[in-house]
């Protein structure tokens, strides 16, 4: 069949072509002895790197999935390209000519084929950034004037500008010899009634490239507020431009991204060249869409997400967008070894204002301020709840604790359940016994079970059984069993205990609900279990009466006083604690210099409460 490369021409390419160079412009690679190399596997997500590279013989091979094969398979791979296309390209990047078995190249297809789209492209980039310099380009210019940046900015980034009309590129392109069904499938146009036209009109234009520096699409900016279209149009999907398996800026960043192991994930094109030109030359960013699964795979291959090492940081504004767009990115975390982390401006200013008003070292800075996504993510909805409430500081453990449970590291999941009870103002056991109940969940399933946490309902309580492993609900049950059975021993400081705590256990909680409007609406105890059952949900009547029958673990009555007195005694020291913790908490949040009076009145009822716990149980 005419068209088909010798076995000579393909053996010349493999031999011309260095492998190692191929795979590290999609996979970091480091040393695994001897001519070998070695790095996290571009064709499965894994943890720990399982490909291997040996130059030498111009193989790759993967331990973990068993993908193995030459330069040739490897862009096949990855770039979704035919044999023939693979093999023009590798030839074209070592400067060999390529000899067919009947003596001349193939005929092209009637589709374009990537090497033409990338061509169309390279002109088109051409174009753009000439047409900026351009009297018509005013506009453009003053646009990147007013961002801060220079005519040499624009030229390093290839920012361009797309004239106004409606075929002044698709004019260019047919005369460099492009036919229209090339042209129809390289995003660069839209197809109306008439015909193909600039997809591109009065808008400053960014290249989007692949990590090999083609230019692969494009982010475009509208200049006319009276332009309809929207005001950041990018390159349509093509057999080119996948916009979820691409990171603007990535072509400058990726040497510096796997040498520092670090990648900066800012919003805009713009935010891109703020961050490069004051210093932070490992940012990217998305193109029009959300951080997600396949920038998470480039991310890890970069810098070589193995465990030992590198850090990911998200920029974003200080609006609700913005902390939306963080908490997105959390969802994705449980995919990444390295640590993650959020870097937000004290006024919510992104990298490009950062520069213009305070220069690049607010940039740097910014970067340097970064705080664990972990963190960023609990604090951001623990604004939502008023911590100065029992209820508020409820729902937000309920909301936390799944998350903090998420965290793979142990030291840092205990370091984190220690800081998460200093923001509550909780007692640290209280906060681990919640993280260790918690069910695996995601952000987002956290989030919606914190709506109902905080709206705790009978019918939601009812179907929880309490695991009496815990020793905080292991405590309330016995205290409700001497409540119900023995409310005479009661004394006036423990009712005035029960009246003031929170049982933390949902359907105990209910109970002592239940209890406590007992208590107000009885003349005396006399059928006092009755009366307990009248005032909660059918659905707990059982539970009620499995209390109030269960045996209390004495064999006199003296034994029985002494018991009833000492359960009490735990509930009521367990308040003062958890008062104290709310107090702490509270002490933490002030400024002693700003609100002297506040600050003192706290560390007194601190006292008073220590003094109080010291002298619950008398002596015997």
């Amino acid at each position: 069949m005419a068209g088909r490369i010798t076995r000579e021409s393909i053996d010349k390419v493999l031999e011309a072509t260095d492998l190692k160079t191929v795979v590290e412009e999609h996979v970091t690679l480091r040393t695994a002895g001897i001519g070998s190399y070695k790095g996290l596997c571009p064709f499965h997500d894994e943890r720990t790197p399982s490909f291997h590279v040996t130059p030498a013989k111009g193989f790759y091979h993967c331990f973990g999935c068993q993908e193995s094969g030459d330069a040739i398979k490897f862009l096949m791979e990855l770039e979704h390209t035919s044999f023939t296309e693979t093999v023009e390209i590798l030839a074209a990047r070592v400067n060999i000519s390529l000899e067919y078995e009947e003596g001349s190249a193939p005929e092209r297809p009637t589709l374009a084929t990537r090497q033409r789209m990338l061509q169309a492209h390279q002109i088109a980039d051409e174009f753009y950034q000439q047409a900026l310099t351009t009297p018509a380009a005013e506009e453009a210019r003053t646009f990147l004037r007013n961002k801060g940046f220079t005519q040499e900015d624009a030229a390093q980034f290839g920012v361009g500008y797309a004239p106004e009309g409606w075929n002044n590129l698709l004019s260019h392109l047919q005369q460099r010899g492009f036919s229209l069904d090339e042209l129809s499938e390289s995003g660069l146009f839209s197809e109306g009634r008439r015909g193909l036209y600039d997809r591109f009109r009065n808008r400053v234009m960014w290249p989007i490239k692949d990590m090999t520096g083609n230019t692969i699409g494009y982010g475009a900016r509208q200049l006319d507020p009276d332009d309809k279209g929207p005001k950041y149009l990018n390159t349509p999907e093509t057999s080119l431009y996948k916009k979820s398996q691409v990171l603007y800026g990535l072509n400058f960043a990726k040497n510096d991204i796997a040498r520092e192991r670090q990648l900066v994930v800012v919003e805009g094109y713009t935010d891109v060249m703020a961050a490069h030109l004051a210093g932070i030359s490992t940012a990217v960013a998305t193109c029009g869409t959300a951080f997600g699964e396949g920038h998470v795979r480039i991310a890890r291959r970069l810098i070589t997400d193995d465990g030992s090492g590198g850090e990911i940081i998200f920029t974003f504004d200080g609006d609700e967008a913005g902390q939306k767009a963080a908490m997105r990115a959390f969802e994705f975390d449980n995919q990444i070894v390295a640590k993650t982390f959020v870097a937000v401006a004290p006024e919510g200013q992104d990298p490009n204002d950062l520069r213009q008003h305070y220069g690049d070292e607010a940039v740097r800075r910014l970067i340097a301020s970064r705080e664990p996504l972990f963190e960023f993510a609990i604090k951001t909805r623990l604004k939502e709840y008023n911590l100065d409430s029992v209820e508020g500081r409820t729902g937000a453990l309920h909301y936390a604790a799944p998350i903090v449970k998420e965290i793979r590291d142990p030291i840092m999941r205990d370091g984190y359940i220690r800081e998460l009870a200093g923001w509550l103002g909780m007692d640290v056991d209280t906060v681990h016994q919640a993280v260790q109940r918690a069910s695996k969940a995601s952000f987002t399933q956290a989030h919606q079970d914190t709506q109902t946490a905080e709206e705790p309902t009978a019918q939601k309580e009812q179907n929880f059984r309490p695991d009496l492993r815990d020793p905080i609900a292991r405590m309330e049950k016995e205290a409700l069993e001497v409540i119900l059975q023995r409310p005479e021993t009661l004394s006036q400081e423990q009712w005035k205990a029960l009246y003031t705590t929170q049982f933390k256990v949902p359907v105990y909680n209910a109970i002592q609900i239940g209890i406590l409007a007992a208590a107000r609406n009885a003349q005396d105890t006399s059928n006092w279990v009755q009366h307990v059952t009248a005032e909660v949900p059918e659905a707990l009547y059982s539970f009620v009466t499995e209390l109030a029958v269960a045996p209390l673990p004495a064999s006199s009555e003296e034994e029985v006083l002494r018991y009833c007195r000492d359960i009490m005694n735990r509930l009521l020291e367990m308040q003062i604690t958890e008062q104290k913790a709310d107090l702490i908490g509270r002490l933490q949040r002030l400024d002693s210099q700003r609100e002297p009076e506040a600050f003192q009145a706290i560390q007194q009822r601190l006292v008073e409460l220590e003094n109080q716990r010291r002298f619950l149980r008398p002596i015997d």
